[in-house]
């Protein structure tokens, strides 16, 4: 029976050469010299620091033109509050990975909604929609394409 597994992931490795890049740019620019404006990356997180707002908003610009480039969907991001002292600014970007339940279970009701003959599971952090034709899977990838999740969709392991 074909089936297809439908997923949010992002591509740690590429989300590290996007910031190395961004922290070159940021050196080498004229307007940043002298500051302490920089991206540095944890775990599943971007902490963004700057003098102050403006220059942690250019930072943000810069960060977002380099992931962009690398394809990595700007969605995939979600951002924190933006922390300002009287000397620097800061700002928390979560990198996030897998669907959750919540937006899981919104899948699920938007294909059963669709009324087209596919079975519909979550399975952990991915959504598995199995059905008896090609072409009813494929009308459900179109479908939840053009749907107004905030989460980028990637669909994966499409077997017959």
């Amino acid at each position: 029976m074909p089936s297809f597994d439908t997923v949010s992931e992002v591509d740690l490795q590429e989300i590290t050469n996007a910031v190395d890049q961004a922290n070159r740019e940021i050196g080498n620019r004229y307007d940043f010299k002298g500051s302490c404006a920089r991206v540095e990356p944890s775990e599943d997180q971007l902490t963004l620091l700057a003098d102050n707002e403006f220059q942690l908003e250019q930072v943000k610009d810069i960060l977002h033109k380099k992931l962009a480039k690398r394809g990595i969907d700007l969605g995939s991001l979600e951002e924190g509050k933006l922390e300002s002292s009287s000397h620097q600014a800061r700002q928390i970007l979560t990198v996030r990975q897998g669907i959750p339940k919540d937006v899981a279970r919104q899948i699920v009701k938007l294909v059963k909604d669709s009324k087209i003959k596919v079975q519909v599971s979550i399975q952990g952090d991915k959504v598995r929609v199995s059905g008896k034709k090609r072409d009813d899977l494929q009308k459900v990838i179109a479908q939840l394409k053009e749907a107004p999740i905030d989460l980028p969709l990637q669909f994966v392991n499409f077997r017959d």
